[in-house]
């Protein structure tokens, strides 16, 4: 199993297409994206197991902090090891996780749940999150932000597949907490198949290796676009990591502060109007929310090929705070407004997270920017405490001093705008990387090509 896994079998030959890389990617992103359906288990599970609505997210939250930290502890161990090994174990863990939840939910020990699904299977999310990335890049140094936005967009649109799969699931195997374990276990042997597909056919580029006719430069937004190389522990020196850290922490939080409440917000906020939101309606809403997730992730992250990574952070953080003032101003007025302006903020939501690693690429160059990117993951797993946490705080206790509608939402409205606000300016500060962080050039292309290769592999 090591020989099969080593970085050295999967050195493309020089017939391999670039363009079957990114569907390996596909098959691990859309797989681990599920993580985005758990709401389909949250009520079965406060009915079959008596839990409460914060309990019955643990599992939730527990993966997404376990995807930021195993991402920022596995990264170098991605880089060094190569995408199949990494894949390999993300495979492991998430499928993994989903049967530990099975047993758990089946022994009724919901203890189980929480450690499958949020600890083993948030390693799991975290691993293969990170695992095609550099690799992605080195395919596509012409279109990083493309190629990054393909892999990634498919951790955006993973729901779309698993939302209705779950609730098909758990309807055709009946009730109590048999249908849910029998659930989890068919979803930890079908994405482990699905997983394995990308295991196999994921290839690095051979040692030198370009695209036919590429040749860097620096022209139009790549005044910002290195040539250099700067390693996972030079880069947390940098003060551009740093700024970083909070642009996407900030972007984060206000897009995961629509998406975790996504439903109870629009019914709110339209309850006490002629023209208030069904539950059906407001799964609509949600799905639209996945679906702009997914498409930004994609058309923004392509975008930002054109006009630069910093241009591109600029919309997110800039029109965002505009949109949720838009949010804040009109209130129960239009119910289009409202749904338009939440799509196009969670577009941004996704176009940052298939943005971040390209924009770490022009910063510190391809050496170790798999790790790099993991330890910025770091910002994922505080965002997804903090814009919960705001939103739900606060949403409680306006309706506690008896608010309702819009009033339950504004000053969380106007928070996320001031923190937008914050992440606009810190990505305004980026720089150029200073040349002292930079390795040795001999050094860094050595070790950076040790998964890329010769000239006129096909395009």
């Amino acid at each position: 199993m090591g020989g099969f896994l080593a970085r050295s079998r999967i050195i493309a030959p020089p017939d391999w297409s670039r363009w079957l890389v990114p569907p390996a990617a596909l098959a691990v992103h859309l797989s681990i994206g599920q993580v985005y359906a758990w709401s389909v288990f949250k009520s079965p599970l406060e009915t079959e197991m008596g839990l409460s609505g914060t309990a019955s997210a643990l599992p939730f939250q527990l993966g997404i902090v376990m995807l930021g930290l195993s991402a920022a502890f596995g990264g170098t161990l991605v880089e060094r090891n190569g995408p199949r090994w990494a894949m390999f174990v993300a495979t492991v863990c998430f499928s993994a996780g989903f049967l530990v939840s099975s047993l758990g939910v089946a022994l009724g020990q919901y203890w189980l749940v929480v450690l499958g699904y949020g600890v083993v299977g948030g390693i799991g999310l975290g691993i293969g999150y990170i695992s095609p990335v550099s690799t992605l890049m080195k395919w596509f140094p012409d279109r990083p932000g493309m190629a990054t936005g393909i892999a990634i967009m498919g951790f955006g649109g993973g729901a779309l597949i698993a939302s209705p799969w779950s609730a098909g699931m758990l309807e055709a195997f009946g009730d109590g907490r048999a249908a849910i374990a029998q659930s989890f276990l068919v979803h930890g042997l079908v994405y482990a198949v699905f997983m394995s597909l990308g295991t196999v056919l994921v290839r690095v580029p051979p040692e030198g290796w370009r695209p036919r006719g590429w040749e860097p430069t620096n022209s139009s937004a790549a005044s910002m676009i290195t040539t250099a190389n700067v390693s996972a522990r030079n880069a947390l020196r940098t003060p551009q990591f740093w700024l970083l850290w909070v642009v996407l922490c900030l972007n984060v939080t206000a897009g995961i502060a629509i998406l975790e409440k996504a439903a109870p917000m629009i019914r709110d906020f339209f309850a006490g109007t002629a023209t208030p939101v069904a539950a059906g309606a407001a799964a609509g809403f949600v799905a639209l929310l996945s679906l702009a997730n997914m498409t930004g992730r994609f058309v923004w992250s392509s975008t930002s090929d054109v006009v630069g990574r910093k241009n591109i952070y600029r919309l997110y953080l800039g029109v965002g705070a505009l949109l949720y003032l838009v949010i804040a101003l009109a209130g129960d007025t239009s119910v289009p407004v409202f749904v338009l302006s939440a799509m196009l903020i969670i577009s941004f939501y996704g176009g940052g997270f298939s943005t971040i690693p390209a924009y770490l690429k022009d910063l510190f160059g391809t050496y170790q920017v798999g790790a790099i990117h993991g330890r910025l993951l770091t910002a994922w797993s505080a965002a997804g405490i903090l814009g919960p946490l705001v939103v739900n705080a606060i949403a409680d206790a306006q309706e506690r001093a008896g608010a309702s509608g819009p009033q339950l939402y504004a000053l969380s409205l106007y928070i996320m705008i001031g923190l937008l606000l914050v992440g606009f300016t810190a990505n305004e500060l980026v720089r150029p990387v200073h040349p002292k962080y930079h390795e040795p050039a001999v050094e860094a292309d050595s070790e950076s090509t040790a998964d890329s290769g010769t000239r006129g592999v096909q395009r």
